[in-house]
């Protein structure tokens, strides 16, 4: 990549309809505030010299981050939390664009890649399947409390209720229990509980397509507890992990690090920070509560849970995951199940 430092600046402030441009003349000091319609970026970046576009982070600056780049200019992308800090009026589009120009100029603030189309499309598979999910739940929720009014009590979990639901179903008819209407209506409900279960099951054979189709997915798979999810969210959501010196640097970029607050010469660590993406976080302890629930009685990690609350356990090991996964990502080194084993290496 091309040096940034003589380049000159455009802030740019993305909308659905008209974006706001934030130009300052190099050697005149002029500024130059623009609008341009949807349709019209491309053409005008075309023709402008080449310059470092910055714009904040949302959901279509990566596509449009990669039409500008196609057209010969740099683009750096800021988080939006930390652009926000720079703004000292009221919010116009046009104190965005000013603000995003002032913003990409601060060298402490790191940018944020830009992800590519398989990344993006990855992301999206996952975000539907979510979607999916809660409908999923909602809708098995909905029929435990109906059926608890009228005395049913269905287990906990979604395979032991479509177990049991049947039978019950059965039993109340018989006893007069349930009128016709209701159980042909629950019936139907379960009828759209499976075709939710069939698109998502769907939508799981393409992400597992996609693992069989990168090295970097398949590679943090041999890390316990990083099943098809955890490893194709990663490394769609990350992309490239160089970008982190360190395990612990994307360990906090995860949220998965104790926040800390200092003052006087005193820093204080308190519960985990919670930055960063919610999803990526979420699969990681899921998967710390799977290695823990199977652990072997003489493993270290049931040694640790004799010394530290639950809860600090599960925390910690998707800790561990995550900086085991910036390992093998980011040195190109392959799983060491011995390294793993090791309790010295815990809080390495």
């Amino acid at each position: 990549m091309q040096s940034t430092a003589n380049l000159p600046v455009i802030g740019l402030d993305l909308a659905k309809t008209v974006f706001q441009l934030h130009i300052v003349d190099i050697e005149s000091g002029e500024i130059q505030r623009r609008q341009i319609k949807r349709a019209k970026p491309a053409e005008f970046f075309a023709k402008c010299q080449r310059s470092l576009v910055a714009m904040e982070a949302c959901g279509t600056s990566h596509h449009w981050a990669r039409v500008i780049r196609s057209l010969g200019h740099e683009v750096k992308m800021l988080p939006a939390q930390h652009v926000k800090a720079f703004l000292l009026r009221d919010k116009t589009d046009a104190m965005d664009a000013q603000v995003i120009w002032v913003a990409a100029q601060q060298p402490h603030i790191k940018s944020v890649p830009v992800k590519t189309e398989r990344q993006q499309t990855c992301m999206a598979l996952h975000g539907m399947r979510r979607q999916l999910m809660k409908m999923r739940i909602m809708q098995t929720n909905a029929l435990r409390g109906i059926l608890a009014e009228f005395g049913i009590a269905l287990p906990v979990g979604y395979n032991k209720l479509l177990k049991t639901i049947q039978g019950e179903l059965a039993r109340a008819q018989q006893a007069d229990q349930l009128t016709p209407d209701l159980v042909l209506s629950v019936q139907e409900q379960l009828k759209r509980i499976d075709a939710l279960q069939d698109d998502i099951d769907q939508l799981g054979q393409r992400l597992r397509a996609m693992i069989r189709e990168d090295r970097q997915m398949q590679a943090i798979q041999q890390i316990p507890g990083v099943g098809d999810l955890t490893a194709s969210a990663l490394v769609a959501a990350v992309g490239d992990f160089s970008i982190f010196k360190s395990g612990r640097q994307f360990a906090s970029w995860v949220g998965l690090v104790p926040r800390q607050v200092g003052t006087g010469g005193k820093t204080q660590q308190l519960g985990i920070s919670k930055r960063g993406d919610t999803y990526l976080r979420t699969l990681l302890i899921a998967g710390a509560r799977a290695v823990i629930a199977k652990a072997e009685k003489s493993s270290w990690i049931t040694r640790l849970l004799d010394r530290r609350h639950y809860n600090v356990v599960v925390v910690a090991l998707a800790n561990k995951m995550a900086r085991t996964a910036w390992a093998v990502l980011a040195k190109g080194a392959a799983f060491d199940q011995v390294k793993w084993n090791s309790l010295e290496r815990f809080n390495a």
